[in-house]
């Protein structure tokens, strides 16, 4: 009804207007007027640093240097090279030479480990199938580099194992009866192709029809060499396959025949003197595999082994001494055979051999503990002063160690007995409650930093180099943390 003076615009409580802001320049297509110097690239306290210190400085090549025995042929990679790329690469879970091969074009730190120089996979790959007992050596020398630095002392070990994927499928394994007739199968179709070479026509201009009648009439022409190839590859598979279920077998009947852990008869012994074969050669010759008794055709090392979680998976058995003080392995290695049983003393010994000193105290799993394995534990306390705790059985979940009985041991008991009670002491309790504390995190940490789950290498041999391999990263990160880029120097001295 009243006539209002217009007003101005109201303002928008929304967003400011923009305005001509500056930025720092940016222009993609600029070229650089120097070069750009990869050292400065990554800060003064990387991994990298010190890996490239490491092969330079402190490691031995020697071993490496020592398979070039021929000057003719193209010059290959420096070995300082591959060696920095494969350290670094199983240190951070980086195994694969196809993976590593891209991350010397992405990586910086792999850049600059490789003086911007990008190895293909089949170099790195080649060089490490080479050079594999070279870098399983690295294994030592990372222990003797911990040992300089006070970070391996005698103290507690603990020993334990864990199962390592093998690069073969369960599905690839066959049973002996199996291969019998698949060997069968495949020698019938190797004579066939060899028959079907022999008919091909000689003459190079044979007419259409002369090729379909050869090759058949869906036009599809069979390359008969590769395919030749083909088949005969697998027959070699087959037959190797065979012969380790053969080997096997043999070797347990030669066994069971000399009556192994139990002292011969005189029978035996007469025709030792005599000069006769033993009973257990003759039992080998006649030992013959059972049907069912299985092989594996890709990797036929490795064995199906059953997981804690109850899944079985084509696998090796790797096992492992570890240190308290800072998580150093001080022994480490690869078996067939799932039972870890036979694998005690042996370990235990080869951790005294690689330190040069014994353990007060040695913690072992359960898996371990058989009559022979105590009665060497004591053998050892007597003789070095290791004192061996080790569990005679499981324990349920949320199970507690029931407390030891009162009074003296009685004369009679065993030495599991004797053992069992040992573990419900005190100081029992409180020492092998360490174990999983000590050995556990180590494998976690490989199978998740180092992706260490999974093997690349086929055979009992590559299976054991590779896990060596993985176990001297281990050690050399935990070098790494301990003395960190600066504390080289006194390793090279």
């Amino acid at each position: 009804m009243f006539e209002v003076e217009p007003t101005g615009k109201k303002r928008s409580r929304g967003r400011p207007a923009a305005v001509d802001k500056t930025f720092r320049a940016f222009d993609p297509h600029q070229v650089l007027l120097l070069p750009p110097s990869l050292d400065g690239w990554l800060p003064e306290d990387h991994l990298a640093r010190f890996v490239a210190d490491l092969v330079d400085e402190v490691l031995d090549p020697s071993p490496v240097l020592a398979e070039y025995t021929d000057k003719r042929g193209y010059p290959p990679y420096d070995p300082r090279l591959m060696l920095r790329l494969l350290i670094c690469g199983y240190t951070t879970g980086v195994r694969s030479s196809r993976a590593t091969e891209r991350k010397c074009t992405d990586d910086v730190a792999f850049r600059f480990l490789a003086a911007d120089q990008a190895p293909d996979f089949r170099s790195i790959a080649r060089f490490r199938s080479r050079h594999l007992d070279a870098l399983a050596g690295l294994f030592t020398q990372s222990l003797h580099l911990a040992q300089k630095l006070g970070m391996v002392k005698r103290g507690r070990v603990a020993l334990d194992a864990t199962k390592l994927e093998a690069n073969a499928s369960k599905h690839k394994a066959m049973s002996y009866g199996r291969l019998v007739d698949r060997e069968e199968r495949v020698e019938a179709e190797i004579a066939q192709l060899e028959a079907q070479a022999h008919a091909l026509p000689a003459d190079a201009e044979a007419t259409d029809t002369a090729e379909d009648q050869t090759f058949g009439p869906d036009g599809k022409d069979v390359d008969l060499p590769a395919e030749l190839d083909r088949r005969e590859k697998r027959l070699a598979e087959l037959q190797t396959a065979r012969a380790q279920i053969e080997a096997e077998a043999a070797d347990k009947a030669r066994r069971h025949g000399r009556g192994e852990g139990r002292p011969p008869p005189a029978a035996w012994r007469h025709q030792r003197r005599a000069g006769r074969h033993r009973p257990g050669d003759q039992a080998a010759a006649k030992a013959r595999p059972k049907p069912k008794a299985q092989a594996n055709v890709t990797d036929p090392d490795s064995r199906i082994m059953k997981y804690s979680d109850g899944a079985y998976t084509q696998a090796y058995n790797a096992q492992a001494v570890v240190d308290e003080k800072h998580q150093v392995i001080t022994a480490a290695d690869v078996t067939t055979n799932p039972s870890d049983a036979l694998n005690c003393t042996m370990m235990l010994d080869q951790s005294a051999q690689h330190t040069g000193i014994h353990p007060r105290q040695a913690l072992v799993d359960a898996g371990y503990c058989s009559e022979t394995n105590l009665e060497a534990a004591k053998n050892r306390q007597l003789a070095c002063g290791t004192n061996t705790f080790m569990a005679t059985g499981r324990l349920a979940h949320d199970e507690q160690v029931p407390p030891a009985p009162r009074g003296r041991i009685p004369a009679i008991a065993t030495l599991k007995e004797r053992m069992a009670r040992k573990l419900r002491t005190k100081p029992g309790k409180v020492a092998y409650s360490r174990r999983k504390a000590i050995v556990e995190p180590v494998f976690g940490q490989i199978m998740t930093c180092q992706n260490g789950r999974r093997l690349l290498l086929r055979g009992e041999d590559g299976a054991r180099g590779e896990w060596r391999l993985l176990v001297a990263c281990h050690n050399l990160r935990k070098i790494f943390r301990h003395a960190g880029t600066t504390g080289l120097g006194a390793l090279a001295s």
